[in-house]
């Protein structure tokens, strides 16, 4: 006598391939997402390549010149880490790759983070969130956020945003914040600025336009025809953005908004390699040299910028 199997064996089986086959999947995008285990020496030294990543238009941090090479600030510290893993690692040969990363700030770290690059040129700004997905080295520079305005604005625009010696505190209601509603912002977006500025506004009850652009030249060229009042962004980023525009055409304001360190961006979970870009970066810093690259492209070296490398430099 033949005994007949139940239906539902086979439907059973259907979803048990079924769900395994979506697992598989699953599991295959979240490999492709998550970050590479480090091991950055390693790989380097097996491959004899150093791989650099940079934001092509960041002067005066890192840019593609003309001629095709990559320079800057922050480029030529990188060149010094390359230098120094030549003789770390006793590869004299050792080819350098420069990569150009997204624009936003967070594909540049998913680039770090996923292995594609193993040490990211164009300076960010160290946070609590980023470090979820990169570790930082010491920092390269001092930043901070300050407030650009056309030329020909309104001294009251210039004093509700601090550009006077004397300014009194913004608070909800005073003339400042009157001041402040009329006007229209524009931030970079993915910076700790956009996060800020929307916070500020919100606990002074300012109900201004803001708009988020994706660079410093977009928000810079929305400032000069007129579509917003204030653009706010780091000094030195903002005068290497500028391109052709005369520097007289804009306003950069006093009062410093934000303190934030730039640091370079490297994967996580890899101290010995960052151990080494920090050991490269420190000893630069206390050459004569380190002080005629900072002149080149940010000016005078004063007291305050060189406290802020002797407190960013660890002891040997």
């Amino acid at each position: 006598m033949r005994v007949e199997k139940p239906r539902f064996v086979k439907n059973r089986a259907s979803r048990t391939y079924a769900s395994i086959a979506t697992f598989m999947a699953a599991l295959v995008i979240w490999m492709a997402a998550a970050p590479v285990s480090a091991d950055t020496i390693e790989r380097i030294r097996e491959s004899n390549n150093f791989r650099l990543g940079y934001f092509g238009d960041a002067r005066p941090f890192s840019y593609r010149t003309q001629s095709g090479t990559v320079d800057g600030y922050a480029a030529v510290l990188c060149g010094k880490v390359a230098a120094e893993l030549k003789k770390e690692l006793s590869l004299p040969n050792l080819q350098v790759t420069w990569t150009a990363v997204p624009v936003s700030f967070d594909s540049r770290l998913r680039e770090v983070a996923q292995g594609k690059v193993d040490l990211l040129c164009s300076p960010v700004v160290e946070t609590l969130g980023r470090r979820e997905t990169v570790a930082f080295t010491i920092p390269i520079f001092p930043g901070g956020v300050r407030a650009v305005v056309r030329s020909d604005a309104s001294p009251e625009l210039r004093q509700a945003l601090g550009d006077t010696p004397n300014q009194r505190p913004v608070w909800r209601g005073s003339p400042a914040t009157k001041v402040l509603t009329k006007t229209s912002f524009t931030v970079v977006g993915g910076t700790t600025t956009e996060r800020q500025l929307a916070e500020r506004l919100q606990a002074l009850q300012i109900d201004a336009k803001t708009t988020v652009v994706p660079d410093y030249r977009t928000g810079l060229q929305q400032l000069l025809d007129r579509k917003t009042d204030v653009f706010f962004g780091d000094r030195a980023v903002v005068l290497g953005s500028l391109g052709r525009t005369p520097p007289e055409s804009i306003a950069i304001l006093d009062r410093l908004l934000t303190h934030e360190p730039y640091a370079l961006a490297v994967a996580r979970n890899d101290d010995d390699f960052r151990l080494l870009v920090d050991r490269a970066l420190s000893r630069f810093y206390k050459s004569s040299e380190f002080v005629e690259l900072y002149r080149k492209w940010f000016g005078e070296f004063d007291d305050n910028t060189s406290r802020f490398f002797v407190w960013a430099t660890p002891s040997q």
